[in-house]
């Protein structure tokens, strides 16, 4: 059987988040080589591999946790490498974590408002004044905040602490939080971990309705297939800090190189995908 032959250069005409050739190196360690990729406005795509493949480093890469070495980043075609991740959050990508980072002593609504501070006018040194414009904004937040939480079925927890939410409520809650902070790109790092099959079938729908409704852009990293091929329109494959292969779910469900990352060897996919 034929090598898969990975189509270079991406299509980048149209895309709201470009990598070009992005290499990050921890000392003599190669986490991420080479690593191209265009994300077209508008559409849900994936990045998969197996364990130690370097999707978190990429995603950590794209969103300004850490400085590649090499190659360009751009968002909206303005260059992004370097920038820190509360600049890159203000120009409008936001990212939830593979295990979860709420302010778990918070209450739902305190955490989206946390979001939404990102986008605030007023500087802090206004509330100890007691100005009022500060207050008025800080209303407005609130206000915000509660519409969000209905939006993803939080309405009836505003003031139940994170700690107290069932595990899907908490990553519907990590989402909420980043949609305060009006994205247009949303990173999502494995958003099923944890989930069982059920919530996992829940959070595909939640991810295609968000999408829709916030006119978001979409980019994921998921271990859980039926989540990947149920809701991905466009997938990138990396394997040792490398892309192996790309495109639609079909592409890349009977892709024997793929397949052989998987599973070590070239044969049928078993129902894995």
């Amino acid at each position: 059987m034929s090598e898969f032959i990975l189509p270079r250069p991406p299509h980048y005409e149209g895309a709201l988040l470009v990598a070009k050739d992005v290499t990050m190196r921890f000392g003599g360690v190669t986490a991420v080589s080479e690593l191209s990729l265009a994300l077209p406005k508008g559409s849900i795509a994936g990045v998969i591999g197996p364990n130690g493949a370097g999707k978190t480093t990429a995603f950590n890469v794209l969103s300004g946790f850490y400085t590649p070495q090499e190659g360009e980043i751009t968002l909206d075609g303005q260059n992004i490498k370097g920038l820190k991740p509360y600049d890159i959050c203000r120009r409008g990508m936001a990212r939830t974590f593979q295990n979860i980072r709420l302010s778990q002593h918070m209450t739902v609504l305190e955490n989206i408002m946390v979001g939404c501070h990102v986008r605030r006018h007023c500087p802090w040194w206004m509330a100890p004044l007691g100005l009022p414009a500060f207050y008025r904004e800080e209303a407005a937040i609130k206000e915000k905040s509660r519409l969000l939480a209905e939006r993803v079925n939080l309405g009836d927890h505003l003031d139940d602490l994170a700690s107290s939410l069932p595990y899907g409520a908490q990553r519907r809650l990590e989402i909420a939080r980043a949609l305060a902070t009006e994205p247009r790109l949303l990173l999502l790092d494995e958003p099923a971990a944890g989930m069982n099959p059920q919530e996992s079938i829940e959070l595909m729908h939640f991810i295609g309705h968000i999408r829709e409704e916030f006119d978001l852009t979409i980019l994921l990293i998921e271990h859980d297939m039926k989540v990947v091929m149920g809701v991905c329109q466009y997938i990138w494959v990396m394997e040792y800090g490398a892309l192996i292969a790309e495109g639609n779910p079909e592409d890349i469900r009977n892709n024997p190189v793929v397949i052989r990352a998987y599973l070590g060897e070239d044969m049928g996919s078993g129902g894995m995908f």
